[in-house]
């Protein structure tokens, strides 16, 4: 899969990079990524991932464009309220990239999404059901996952590459418990940290595409108020429902 001429010039300041290169941008273009989440978190996402050439992205959400949304899901406009977002979104990014294939599901995420085989998910969901639902689908399919959250100030990204290593994954670190009472749709989330934590999911997403992540379990939080990251790695729970058969 060679590179166009205008690829070249799209992409030259990737192309500049040592560790990318034409072989890293030719991993791009042949990427296969599913984003499920089209949301404060998705959308980030899904403007750096089509930028950045990878070359076939599924978009998949349910939703419909409301006004509420224009404060921090930056990929919709004020005439598209009402609109299913998946559609919106497909135009906004044909538009930043013509070169890459986008397909659109206006649909929930459902485990039979995973019987098509995807480089990597990004789970930029706004509910725990959601992400445990994908992440069980990905540690059965042995499918790379970033799963971002945010709220208030504050995010948090876990990155697990399953590919390679099943244990811990997304239920080791967020056993079993009910759907938590806050949520930004009762106490708000302010739309940049949701673009600090979807630019750094996009950057976990195209590092992992180039052979170039080994931290399996890493957890990052954010605090936007202070400006200060905690690293961390999540631990594997050998009760885990989840992966401790796999």
């Amino acid at each position: 899969m060679n590179l166009k001429r205008e690829e070249f010039l799209r992409y030259s300041r990737q192309l500049m990079m040592p560790d990318i290169g034409e072989d890293g941008q030719q991993k791009l273009k042949s990427s296969r990524v599913l984003i499920v989440g089209l949301g404060g978190l998705g959308c980030p996402v899904a403007i750096y991932l089509a930028a950045a050439g990878a070359g076939h992205l599924t978009l998949c959400d349910g939703d419909v464009v409301e006004i509420s949304n224009l404060q921090r899901q930056i990929l919709y406009r004020d005439f598209d309220c009402g609109e299913a977002k998946v559609e919106c979104a497909s135009r906004q990014l044909e538009d930043i990239n013509p070169d890459i294939a986008i397909r659109a599901i206006p649909n929930n995420f459902c485990e039979e999404l995973l019987a098509e085989e995807y480089d990597i998910v990004l789970d930029c969901t706004d509910n725990l059901a959601a992400r445990r639902a994908i992440n069980s689908s990905c540690v059965s399919s042995r499918t790379p996952l970033v799963s971002a959250s945010a709220l208030g100030w504050e995010g948090q990204l876990m990155a697990f590459d399953f590919s390679r290593q099943i244990s811990p994954c997304l239920a080791c670190a967020i056993p079993d418990s009910e759907e938590p009472a806050i949520n930004c749709g009762n106490a708000g989330v302010l739309g940049p940290v949701l673009g600090v934590m979807g630019s750094l999911q996009a950057t976990t997403a195209i590092r992992m595409i180039l052979g170039q992540f080994d931290q399996h379990g890493e957890v990052q939080r954010y605090d936007g108020k202070t400006g200060r990251w905690l690293n961390l790695t999540a631990p594997a729970r050998p009760a885990c429902p989840v992966c401790r058969h796999q």
